[in-house]
């Protein structure tokens, strides 16, 4: 038992398995941009065999980020960083608490000429230079009497040995983020026409519906277009509605979110809403008639007849000659079809025999009525896309955490110094020497500003 339990507890101490498991995080990272969409997954699927969609369906590999998959490679890789984090900690733990005297053995066998100062005054008037010029670069500084000699001892930046542990930290963090956020995040989209309220979500993926805490309610969109018809821009003013009060109004835009409600919404799409409607205008033998706004299924009585009239279609522009509508008088005498055009100036303009070539595009065909068309009223909807994501604020933290702790296992070291006072005959001579985990020409800097500060005072 011992022996499978050390095994174990060797193979997620690798750093082969580290090494093994970012490797394969990176692939699916990569896999999971250019795989193909939810959609075309659905399609694939549908012709595999029951067993092989199955096996598909459960391993998501349209949606790695929530697959099985995912979250095995997250958790090995957590269990690696955690376990090689304990393995280290005993010698990290011994290195923090090592004694500061003695000093380590044959520290100062060896030592430049430039480390060894040379004096004539007594110890008791050297021993508060050194220990000012100690407290100045290191705050404070430890003093003992030894057969070898006076001794001190300064240190500096003694928790960056732990700088490794808040790397470890940081990553452990934005997995836990990135798993929370995977679990409990959802992304949806909602359509909203212009006046409209809406507190249901699609959610994606075909994953049903999400009903919301609040309303949202389009006010105003607004879309402009190129000369070629591209769009322009699109923006849309939002009202957010909780418990019957309005608690937020912003305007969205295309790369500019807007959060309410742990959710942060994306100006996403655009576009024509089913429910266009013609304001129709007619005249009865010459003489000003009513006004009607239509739509396609609606019915209408023309007065002074028992005629009924059906819209059939309405049309934004149709076949490149602008917008029409296509209607059906009923009465005891007449079954008729014919279209309304807008234009239909300009159409007779450049074929002046239109209307005796194609009688249904006459819009008097039904006498003594005839209709026109004053405009076409085209509401737009706007496509919001939703996302909440609760893992965004660890994600956020790692990073901060990442950062520090970078700073300081590349910028930071662990610096320990020793200062000896010997008095050799007549004269005494002052020793220093020191050690350093890391960045060794550094702390020779530091020791050669020491060395020539104490020289300073000691002069002077």
């Amino acid at each position: 038992m011992s022996l499978k339990k050390n095994s174990l507890w060797s193979f997620f101490s690798s750093v082969k398995l580290t090494i093994t498991l970012l490797a394969l995080i990176v692939l699916v990272f990569i896999a999971a941009t250019f795989l193909p969409a939810y959609e075309v997954f659905q399609t694939f699927t549908k012709q595999l065999s029951p067993g092989a969609a199955k096996v598909f369906l459960f391993l998501q590999l349209s949606d790695l980020y929530h697959s099985p998959l995912f979250y095995f490679l997250m958790t090995l890789l957590s269990l690696n960083l955690i376990i090689c984090s304990i393995n280290r900690f005993p010698a990290l733990w011994k290195q923090y608490k090592a004694p500061h005297f003695p000093e380590p053995a044959g520290i100062f066998d060896s030592l430049p000429q430039s480390q060894i100062i040379t004096g004539n005054k007594e110890i008791s008037k050297i021993k508060p230079i050194v220990a000012s010029c100690l407290k100045k670069n290191y705050g404070s500084s430890k003093e003992a009497d030894t057969e070898r000699g006076y001794l001190f001892y300064a240190e500096r930046g003694r928790l960056s040995l732990f700088g490794v542990y808040i790397v470890h930290l940081s990553i452990l963090v934005m997995i836990a983020g990135a798993i929370i956020g995977s679990i409990f995040g959802l992304t949806a989209d909602i359509n909203i026409k212009e006046g409209e309220s809406v507190n249901v979500a699609t959610l994606s993926k075909g994953n049903g519906i999400h009903k919301l805490d609040f309303s949202v309610r389009c006010d105003k969109f607004i879309v402009e277009f190129y000369e070629d018809g591209t769009p322009k821009t699109y923006r849309s003013d939002l009202s957010f509605i909780k418990n019957g009060q309005v608690e937020r109004q912003g305007t969205l835009l295309v790369n500019h979110p807007i959060s309410f409600d742990g959710f942060r919404f994306y100006q996403y799409s655009y576009g024509a809403a089913p429910d266009i409607k013609a304001i129709v205008t007619y005249t009865t033998a010459g003489k000003k008639g009513g006004s009607m706004a239509l739509a396609a299924g609606d019915t209408f009585d023309l007065p002074g007849s028992k005629a009924r009239g059906f819209v059939l279609r309405v049309e934004e522009n149709i076949m490149q000659r602008g917008p029409a509508i296509k209607l059906r008088i009923i009465s005891p005498k007449k079954d008729i079809q014919f279209w309304v055009f807008q234009q239909l100036d300009q159409l007779i303009a450049m074929n002046p025999n239109l209307l005796t070539e194609v009688p249904m595009f006459n819009p008097g065909l039904f006498t003594p009525f005839v209709f026109s068309i004053d405009r076409i009223e085209q509401h737009y909807y706007t496509g919001l896309h939703l996302v909440r994501d609760p893992g965004v604020p660890l994600v956020a933290l790692g990073g901060l955490l990442m950062i520090a702790g970078m700073i300081i296992v590349f910028l930071m070291s662990y610096q320990r110094f020793w200062v000896r006072m010997k008095q050799e005959g007549a004269k005494i001579s002052i020793s220093i020497a020191g050690w350093s985990n890391r960045n060794n020409q550094q702390l020779q800097n530091k020791i050669d500003y020491l060395c020539r500060r104490i020289k300073e005072e000691i002069k002077a």
